[in-house]
């Protein structure tokens, strides 16, 4: 990946940083425009765990503009999604010269952390979720009336519902970092576990754009599993880095010289 210089003119940076932004725009415009017409296989993928829960398994488009709308909405989210490595390797180049080289090496791990549970996170809304989710919904509809299930409906939500649990995964990597590094100590992450999953309560139904019991259900279950297992892990590279007081200690410096 290429590196600028540390310091140059402001003019430089603003041309660096608009150099980098088009190659962003129109790497995420020509995948939009290869997706769009690969939208018939992501909609049969996206559909695939609903449509045994619905009558004959077919979807309906009830607008003019629907098919092209859905179809266009789905190949930009798919394109920025597979562009994801571009875009983060051109967000690096861009604010990488201004880290020293130690402070460099925790970069990179964490934002391929991040990406991997934000996947992480779709895959499990995709496989359990959206099938659970979905059959509480349509049965909730077929409960008073006769369920229509308009494609761009279902679509749009499935997605919202995966990019929810998507950013509900990153969870265990946020408080690991506030912890290792002592911005919020890990005795105040244990002593306050009731506030806490009171809060991640109101974060499951926050992200949840169905408001089914359901979805809400399995998402707080995540939160809470997601945030034991980081504070499992975080104890054990505490006491690995700075032994049982790192638990409680004041906040440390993030990065160590290497000379020292």
């Amino acid at each position: 990946m290429p590196i600028g210089p540390a310091r140059m003119p402001l003019m430089d940076h603003l041309g660096e940083l608009r150099r980098r932004l088009t190659i962003i725009v129109v790497s995420v415009l020509v995948a939009t425009v290869v997706f769009y017409f690969a939208t018939p296989t992501i909609i049969d993928i996206l559909t695939d765990p609903i449509r045994p829960l619905v009558e004959d398994g077919r979807f309906y488009i009830t607008t003019s503009l629907g098919g092209f709308s859905v179809r266009f909405s789905i190949a930009w989210k798919t394109a920025a999604v597979v562009c994801v490595p571009m875009i983060l390797l051109q967000i690096l180049g861009f604010f990488l010269p201004a880290l020293k080289p130690n402070e460099r090496r925790w970069v990179v791990p964490t934002i391929l952390i991040a990406t991997v549970l934000f996947f992480v996170g779709a895959v499990f809304c995709y496989l359990i979720i959206v099938p659970a989710g979905f059959e509480w919904l349509i049965g909730e509809t077929n409960a008073i009336a006769t369920a229509l299930p308009d494609l761009v409906d279902y679509i749009n939500t499935e997605i919202l519902l995966m990019i929810g649990f998507g950013v509900a995964f990153e969870l265990p990597l946020i408080v690991f970092y506030l912890s290792v590094f002592h911005i919020v100590p890990y005795a105040t992450f244990r002593s306050a576990w009731r506030y806490i999953y009171v809060v991640m309560l109101v974060v499951s139904a926050s992200v949840t754009p169905d408001a089914s019991p359901v979805t809400l259900l399995f998402m707080y279950a995540a939160m809470l599993s997601l945030y034991e297992i980081s504070l499992f892990v975080t104890r054990f590279v505490i006491i690995a880095r700075e032994g049982k007081k790192g638990l409680t200690g004041s906040r440390i410096a993030l990065f160590m010289d290497d000379e020292d």
